[in-house]
This record gives C-alpha cells, structure tokens and sequence, in this order.
C-alpha cells in the first residue's frame, strides 16, 4: 500500500511540475551558482519539551549538477521533568557536504547529499552538574526542491540513507552508531525535513 501511495504521490507531481512549466521560467544550475538554505524548527507546549533548532547551508555549483558546501546547526531543548533528571540541552555542529543533482525535471529537482562535520553538546542537570560531549557526524541524504520562483525553492530533506554519530562524552565512555536505510519506499517520507532556498 506504502509503495502504491508513493508511485501516485510521484506522478503526481510530475504532472503538477509539468503543468506549470508552461506558466514559469525554469530553474537552471551552472557553475559558479551560490545558494544558501535553510529551516527552523520549533516546538512548545504543556505536554512536550521545549525544542528549537536552526539548519543554515550555503552552497556552490561546480557545475549544473555538482556542488559543494558548508553548513551549521544550532539546537536548544528545555526538558519537562524527566527520569532523567534533565533540565536543558545546548548543541551546535559545523560540517562540509556534497551535493549531486540526479533528477531534473524542469522546476522539481532530486538530490543525493553526502556530509561530514563535528558536533557539541552540552548536557544540563536539575543538581547543577553537566556533561559535555563532542563528536564526528556522517551522513547520505535524499532531498527535493521545487523552485515557485527562478531563484526560490521549498526543499525537503526525504530519508538518511545512512547516518553515523561518534561521541566522546566529558564523562563516560566513546559511542558510536550506525544506521542504514536500505527500504527508502518504506521510511522515505516517515520524517520529513522542510526548509527554503535561495539561489543567485
């Protein structure tokens, strides 16, 4: 059934990308394009935590179909009471990616990303104590943008084909983890990521 929604999902919206090539200038890539993108997320309330994160990137094309970039990452959550005795969490990471355009079908594009970076944590306790943590990140992303406008673009961030997080903790032992996702029809739009871009 999974595999069913997704084939109609992607027709589609080739049909609707495909309608509206005849109203708007498409969205070309060449070398020397910049691009930076982004989103933020946000959650409150009385019965969850409160979360806020921010996911910048800027961009360059090598060529229509190749880029390279940077990116930063800022995340704060404010726990509600915990077994855990948490109270707040601070993180921030720095990386490199590269990015490579396998599908272009005029304003709707698909893209493989592989990134490495760093990452720190800070870790805060009801007692006052603290635990602070850092770390090396891999990842291989699918994504999409669609382009409304020759330079504007929704991007969504669809599976993590792979991820990996090596962690060196203040106090305690080194952790690392691995995940891969081979079955993308099953997972690909479990946990979307969303964002805009803008490119000159």
């Amino acid at each position: 059934m999974k595999k069913i929604l997704l084939l109609l999902v992607t027709v589609f919206a080739i049909n609707f990308v495909d309608a509206q090539e005849t109203v708007m200038p498409k969205a070309t890539f060449s070398k020397g394009n910049m691009w930076i993108e982004g989103g933020i997320s946000l959650t409150t309330g009385d019965s969850s935590d409160d979360y806020f994160a921010m996911t910048p990137k800027v961009g360059f094309f090598l060529d229509e179909k190749w880029a390279i970039g940077a990116d930063i990452n800022y995340a704060s959550v404010s726990y509600l009471p915990n077994s855990n005795n948490l109270d707040k969490s601070d993180s921030f990471g720095i990386g490199g990616f590269a990015r490579y355009y396998f599908l272009n079908l005029g304003n709707f594009k698909a893209y493989g990303e592989a990134g490495l970076g760093y990452n720190h944590s800070e870790l805060n306790y009801l007692n006052g104590s603290s635990n602070v943590n850092n770390g090396i990140k891999a990842n291989i992303d699918l994504g999409i943008n669609y382009f409304f406008t020759p330079k504007w673009a929704a991007t969504f961030t669809l599976a993590e084909v792979l991820s990996y997080n090596n962690t060196s903790p203040e106090n305690g032992d080194n952790t690392s983890d691995l995940v891969i996702n081979i079955n993308l029809f099953n997972n690909i739009f479990a946990q979307p990521k969303f964002g805009l871009l803008y490119k000159w």
